[in-house]
């Protein structure tokens, strides 16, 4: 699936959830004592939290919030990935 497909996918008032959720996982990955296997959960459940408390409970709220999260996680690994291809 194209991640392209993917950002469509989230409502536009949750790109605001998208830049938190980079923040805060930058701010925990910089964080000693925060592992960084759980990270990426930590975001995600910020990013469903956000979610349901901008748009109100329900089903697509919390695929919205998932959504948001993992586009946050994929972005972050993108840039990533991408500053390490540029240094080889």
């Amino acid at each position: 699936m194209e991640w392209n497909l993917i950002f469509e996918m989230i409502d536009p008032r949750l790109i605001i959830v998208v830049a938190a959720c980079w923040v805060i996982g930058y701010i925990l990955k910089k964080t000693p004592k925060v592992p960084d296997w759980s990270i990426v959960y930590i975001v995600v459940v910020l990013a469903v939290m956000f979610t349901v408390w901008l748009l109100g409970w329900s089903a697509e709220s919390l695929i919205q919030g998932i959504l948001s999260g993992s586009f946050a996680v994929f972005g972050h690994q993108i840039v990533k990935q991408a500053k390490i291809g540029a240094d080889q």
